[in-house]
């Protein structure tokens, strides 16, 4: 048998607290948790241009 640290265990992102300071969905964390649990960058705003993989944001 093995002993150690569990290496399925993730850390949540580590946001920008000064771009989530006054951001209203994640309330200051710059994370959000998920339906599943997982924390993930609050996409309000941690966004960043450049981040978004090629897909397009539209503000209509």
């Amino acid at each position: 048998m093995t002993y150690g640290a569990d290496r399925t265990h993730v850390l949540p992102p580590q946001p920008d607290l000064s771009l989530a300071r006054d951001c209203e969905q994640c309330l200051g964390w710059g994370t959000v948790v998920t339906r599943d649990g997982d924390h993930e960058l609050c996409h309000t705003c941690q966004d960043t241009p450049g981040d978004d993989g090629g897909t397009a944001h539209y503000d209509l």
